[in-house]
């Protein structure tokens, strides 16, 4: 990547520092924090687009090929019973267990970039894309809200709303990324509620749509807010819904059990523009390493997790999001 991450220190601190003089900037933040990109709109590298509008997309005729080469099945269970196993000795009760995938694709970053149909999009360089459809934070009028994601299913299947709605697995698996969505909003604001709880959005998934069950979860901010954005990201991230609960110690559970970094993938990025900030959570995201492409991907693992369903769920998230 050509372009400058700097330390959690001090990238969270220049968050602070143009915050508070109201001066529009971009950040991009990795999931462990250890590498933060943080820089003012008007001086923004060019080696760096992005874009927050579904519809601003370009016609590039071309047809997309993707090819997936994920971990085996046999080799999946044994972490997902890694996983299976903390749940039973109740260091965690949902834990997203993640993947790298090596993909080929005819397709260049910029060209899927360019082409996706995802609300949020970043790509950095000829390394990096992301056209991640889950908002993470906005901050607008004083109020933060968050949208955690978390059920999936093929909306091909018959009654598919229905059913994902209606799983006990998947409800309580939801429930409890947004309890803990609502605490983390506590730590940084006051008042916090749930407006809207369990409301499905349908994804283009490449030949086939997802629904995706979503949730929205706000809080009162002090005026001066942007003055401690920083702050306020850094209490926040990385995000539950690409870690799981207890937060702190799942996070260490990941960071044992994952057999790939996730590098950029499940962090976070956004802009500020001197008045409010949007934000969306780094997935759905596709990484170049020696000319090679590699893509994250997984799901949320709780003690009623099935195996063969949430290994085809990691193989459904891999996907361009194409017209």
């Amino acid at each position: 990547m050509a372009i400058e991450f700097i330390s959690r220190y001090r990238g969270f601190s220049k968050i602070n520092h143009l915050g508070s003089k109201k001066e529009p900037f971009l950040f991009i933040i990795s999931y462990d924090k250890s590498k933060i990109y943080v820089e003012p709109l008007k001086s923004l590298s060019g080696d760096i687009a992005y874009s927050f509008d579904i519809n601003s997309r370009l016609d590039i005729e071309k047809k997309a090929i993707l090819e997936k080469y994920p971990i085996g099945y046999k080799s999946y269970l044994n972490y997902f019973y890694k996983v299976k196993e903390e749940i039973k000795r109740g260091n965690t009760y949902l834990l997203n267990l993640t993947f790298k995938t090596k993909i080929e694709t005819n397709l260049t970053l910029f060209e899927i970039f360019a082409r996706a149909k995802a609300p949020y999009r970043l790509l950095i360089d000829d390394s990096f894309v992301c056209f991640s459809p889950e908002c993470f934070v906005t901050i607008r009028d004083n109020v933060i809200s968050t949208f955690p994601m978390k059920g999936t299913i093929d909306a091909s299947i018959d009654n598919a709303k229905e059913k994902i709605l209606l799983d006990e697995k998947e409800s309580a698996e939801h429930t409890m990324i947004v309890d803990l969505m609502r605490n983390d909003l506590n730590i940084v604001a006051s008042d916090t509620s749930v407006p809207k709880f369990r409301y499905i959005d349908k994804i283009k998934a490449g030949d086939k749509d997802l629904l995706q069950v979503s949730s929205r979860v706000e809080a009162k901010l002090e005026d001066n807010w942007s003055s401690r954005l920083g702050d306020i990201l850094d209490s926040l991230t990385p995000a539950g819904s690409i870690t799981g609960t207890p937060k702190r110690k799942t996070v260490e559970l990941i960071d044992e059990i994952e057999p790939d970094s996730r590098g950029l993938y499940s962090g976070i990025f956004g802009i500020y523009d001197g008045l409010n900030m949007q934000s969306a959570v780094i997935i759905r995201a596709i990484s170049k390493e020696k000319n090679s492409f590699y893509y994250h991907s997984g799901g949320g693992i709780t003690i009623d997790s099935d195996p063969k369903s949430e290994y085809q769920e990691m193989l459904d998230k891999i996907y361009l999001p194409l017209l």
